[in-house]
């Protein structure tokens, strides 16, 4: 049975607050329904600290400021697994910036672990304790809470510290602990969970084959969609599936009889938003817009041999990553491979500062840059990467 304080009043919340002054760390999880809604819903947050085990109900309680002031207090060691998704909820919602943060998912991959790395198979290793991960994807949002739900809950903060101190003195021998907070220090800025109006359609695979006038369509399109989904608290897919996106772009030149006559583009989408669709393919663009659609590059001409150097190089990459045992999801995301590709200069911002500086020195950043200008020779006893003369 496990021992926890339940909380779903102001004034357990004030007591909870005056109990966990000058705590030195936290551990901090939790549990969300994000289905059918565009904004995410908080159900559930669950901390361990030197006091006690907490289980919060943020549903019940009208304002969780306490708890996101020792999220914000420099002084706590905040220990999450995998916070990405809880900070950015939070971060949407009450404007947080976390400062202090330890993800253990994210120091994994520092020592050896692949990224990401479930916190189930993380703390089996390093713990040998087994976590029970059949609530996953319970309603959350249900009340009362069952008491299998509770203690899945706590199971994800309760072994928390340990795992910190056992990756923590990984880290130490390592000598990575500083690679590591490079990392976690970008969980704590202010502007790595906001997002522009346009950046889902400028990341869309979408934009880089169309034309000019396609471009402007889907930058509104997209802008359009989030808007509303917003507005009426739903999903974006339940606004517009983005499967349906491609074919509406592609057949808005030729009308609203050619959107009619698709079959996989319902016809009552094509009745409701027509005018708006019509609207946003012939308006004049604005000059924010076509700079927005001009900045969009093209993929450039295939040329296989050169792809093929080019898969080659992030092939060695990969192969010092797992020598050295470091994660290349964190070290080097194959995302960071298509945008230095797109633009060469990109890699001085991936290779330049800090950690991957040290890590991967400055024989890959001029390879990737000039990949263009490699070849493979191949002897009998080497296979070499050199510049074209």
């Amino acid at each position: 049975m496990l021992n926890y304080h339940f909380i779903d009043t102001q004034e357990q919340l004030q007591q909870f607050a005056q109990e966990n002054k000058g705590i030195e760390w936290m551990c901090f999880d939790t549990e969300f329904v994000g289905e059918k809604r565009f904004y995410t819903l908080l159900c559930v947050i669950q901390l361990a600290t030197p006091v006690g085990n907490y289980v919060i109900d943020p549903i019940k309680l009208k304002d969780i400021g306490p708890i996101l002031d020792l999220l914000a207090d420099p002084d706590i060691l905040t220990i999450t697994h995998a916070g990405e998704n809880d900070y950015r909820l939070l971060s949407r919602q009450f404007d947080l910036s976390p400062a202090n943060t330890f993800d253990t998912q994210i120091a994994a991959a520092f020592i050896g672990y692949k990224y990401p790395v479930s916190f189930q198979k993380l703390v089996g290793n390093e713990l040998g304790v087994q976590v029970n991960k059949s609530y996953t994807v319970t309603n959350w949002e249900a009340r009362p809470l069952s008491k299998q739900q509770i203690d899945y809950a706590l199971g994800d903060v309760i072994p928390l510290y340990d795992l910190w101190q056992t990756i923590q003195s990984k880290l130490e021998k390592l000598g990575r602990v500083e690679w590591a907070k490079e990392e976690f220090v970008k969980l704590e800025s202010s502007g790595f969970f906001e997002k522009g109006p346009y950046d889902e359609a400028l990341q869309s695979n979408l934009i880089q084959k169309a034309n000019q006038r396609e471009r402007i369509f889907l930058l509104r399109l997209f802008k359009w969609r989030n808007e509303v989904a917003a507005y009426k608290n739903y999903s974006k897919e339940m606004i517009l599936p983005s499967k349906l996106i491609g074919h509406i772009m592609k057949g808005m030149r030729s009308g609203k009889r050619a959107l009619r006559d698709n079959r996989r583009l319902p016809n009552k989408i094509v009745e409701q938003q027509w005018s708006t669709l019509e609207q946003f393919y012939n308006q004049e663009a604005t000059a924010e817009e076509l700079a927005l659609a001009k900045s969009v590059k093209r993929n450039g001409k295939e040329n296989p041999e050169k792809d093929l150097i080019y898969e080659m190089l992030y092939s060695v990459i990969k192969y010092k990553c797992l020598q050295q045992k470091l994660a290349v999801n964190i070290a080097f995301p194959r995302g960071d491979l298509k945008k230095i590709k797109e633009n060469a200069n990109y890699a001085d911002e991936v290779f330049k500062n800090g950690w991957r500086q040290d890590f991967f020195g400055q024989t890959f950043n001029e390879w990737l840059k000039q990949y263009q200008n490699l070849s493979i020779e191949i002897g009998e006893d080497v296979i070499q990467i050199i510049k074209d003369a």
